[in-house]
């Protein structure tokens, strides 16, 4: 099992199928999808092909979402991280996407933040990437505040599949320069 990052609180690795249960937990409630196009999945196999997507990412990309896991607990939290995107989106193409989804009953306690900030430093001083850039939903608050808690910049509001998203990017030197 490869450790990516780890924070006091978290632990970021590779997501296994063994996190079936947690990814089962997280994708089938309605509000973790409120701001993902409202499909939650069904089942366990649905979870599984979830899981196996991202992990088709690690092969393929050298990078994707990790597993976030409660270090005193040892419970699966959610995910978080880097996914590199191949697909046109805002007129961009082969850029690094910076995205977290948590259980419900684990939002609010900062751990998006922190994952953000331990992804952001993976990027630039372990991939050496130059650029992040991460998209949300509008009407989603919780978000876009994490967004721009850890430095992203909101560069412009677009459609995407019918709905008002952000854009926000930060810079290797804009990251350097902050203080956390």
């Amino acid at each position: 099992m490869k450790i990516y990052k780890e924070t006091e609180r978290l632990q970021l690795r590779e997501i296994h199928p063994t996190d079936v249960e947690g990814i089962l937990k997280l994708d089938t409630d309605p509000e973790v999808h409120r701001y993902l196009g409202n499909s939650p999945i069904k089942t366990k196999e649905e979870a599984l092909a979830a899981i196996q997507y991202i992990r088709q990412q690690y092969q393929d990309n050298g990078i994707g979402r990790w597993a976030v896991i409660n270090k005193s607990t040892n419970e699966f939290i959610g995910w978080s991280g880097l996914k590199l995107i191949k697909e046109k989106t805002n007129n961009h193409i082969n850029y690094y996407d910076l995205g977290y989804r948590f259980q419900q009953e684990h939002w609010g306690k900062g751990y998006a933040t922190e994952t953000a900030i331990a992804s952001l430093d993976y990027a630039f001083n372990n991939l050496n990437i130059n650029e992040v850039h991460a998209i949300v939903d509008c009407e989603n608050k919780g978000s876009n505040n994490v967004l721009q808690k850890v430095g992203l910049q909101y560069i412009e509001t677009f459609e995407l599949d019918g709905t008002p998203h952000n854009w926000y990017t930060i810079t290797k030197t804009q990251y350097n320069n902050l203080k956390f």
